[in-house]
């Protein structure tokens, strides 16, 4: 007899999948399970993120290997400071045999986008940017292309050389669901990858590295589905919402806090977390949300989101320390 298979097995078989490769990930991409998690939550919250980090830790090979172990296709776009928006969307080129226009289309059509650098670009080319993320298509002229249903970029910036660089403005960086700021590995997580590395010149995968079987697009956007109908509290998305009216009316929480923030965040912001927050439940094997992952995730959604004052910045303050102690003041339902 033909076993029927119920959602709740559905669901565990696809959080199986999705796990496996995340310990897979784990294991090629060393000490940095936090962006491995991120990219993962920016994946089954229809996002994009932005990450922040020094050259040398893993950034354009985390989102590879993520594509790589999906139906998905993988560009990596440089961003310089005379790249155009052509060199991004495509450009239509002359056919003098037919005397017509044909689009070809650039690498922006990929499902995942490495914007390597994106802040060396000059404002035309973010622009033509934002649209991609913003809207899921590209015009040119007086067509528009859709972009692909399973469609992520991934932008990283350059902390130390900040020489030559365009500023992102306020709203393409609302754009990103994540903003993930990146540290060094530990000196146990680096010299396992220098071991890795070795191996790997070698053309010798270590015995534990068995790469798990592709995760289709039709499993993933079903993981998304996953992820929206999970549980969370009128109490918990009250308190999402408290924490983002925190950075709009700061008062409330303080005349020290006021004097930190020029703007607050956005509704976007609420959206993100809340989405982000059921995305880590999800990942974490849980069935509801709980205080812990609204928090957990906050700094990656709220700090890209608040502006800080000149008051904050000559304390020498960044915008997660405003966000920690938001965090400390709002109750917890």
């Amino acid at each position: 007899m033909e076993q029927t298979l119920t959602h709740s097995t559905v669901q565990t078989e696809i959080f199986t999948k999705i796990d496996h490769f995340r310990r897979y990930l784990n294991q090629r991409i060393l000490g940095q399970s936090d962006l491995i998690d991120r990219l993962l939550i920016a994946i089954l919250c229809d996002g994009h993120l932005l990450v922040e980090g020094a050259p040398g830790l893993a950034k354009t090979k985390s989102i590879r290997e993520l594509a790589s172990g999906l139906e998905a296709h993988f560009k990596r776009i440089q961003f310089t400071p005379d790249l155009l928006p052509g060199d991004i969307t495509g450009t239509e080129i002359y056919r003098p045999d037919r005397g017509t226009f044909d689009f070809q289309k650039g690498p922006i059509f990929n499902h995942f986008i490495l914007a390597d650098e994106i802040n060396r670009a000059p404002a035309k080319v973010q622009s033509a940017l934002l649209e991609a993320m913003a809207e899921r298509q590209v015009s040119i002229g007086n067509t528009t292309y859709p972009l692909p249903d399973l469609f992520l970029v991934m932008a990283t910036q350059n902390p130390i050389e900040q020489e030559g660089t365009y500023p992102l403005p306020e709203a393409e960086l609302d754009r990103f669901l994540l903003y993930v700021k990146m540290d060094y590995p530990s000196a146990e997580y680096e010299s396992k990858i220098v071991e890795l590395a070795r191996s790997e010149a070698l053309h010798k995968n270590p015995f534990y590295l068995h790469k798990p079987e592709m995760i289709q697009q039709k499993t993933l956007f079903t993981a998304r589905e996953q992820v929206l109908n999970l549980h969370m509290s009128p109490a918990l998305l009250q308190y999402i919402v408290e924490l983002v009216i925190a950075t709009r009316k700061p008062e409330r929480y303080g005349n020290d806090i006021k004097q930190w923030i020029r703007y607050g965040a956005s509704p976007r912001a609420s959206i993100a977390l809340d989405r982000a927050a059921r995305a880590r439940a999800w990942l974490q094997a849980r069935e509801y949300v709980t205080p812990e992952d609204i928090q957990a995730i906050a700094y990656d959604v709220l700090r890209h989101r608040i502006i800080l004052s000149y008051t904050a910045l000559a304390e020498g303050l960044t915008t997660d320390d405003v966000i920690k102690t938001i965090i400390s003041r709002v109750a917890i339902p």
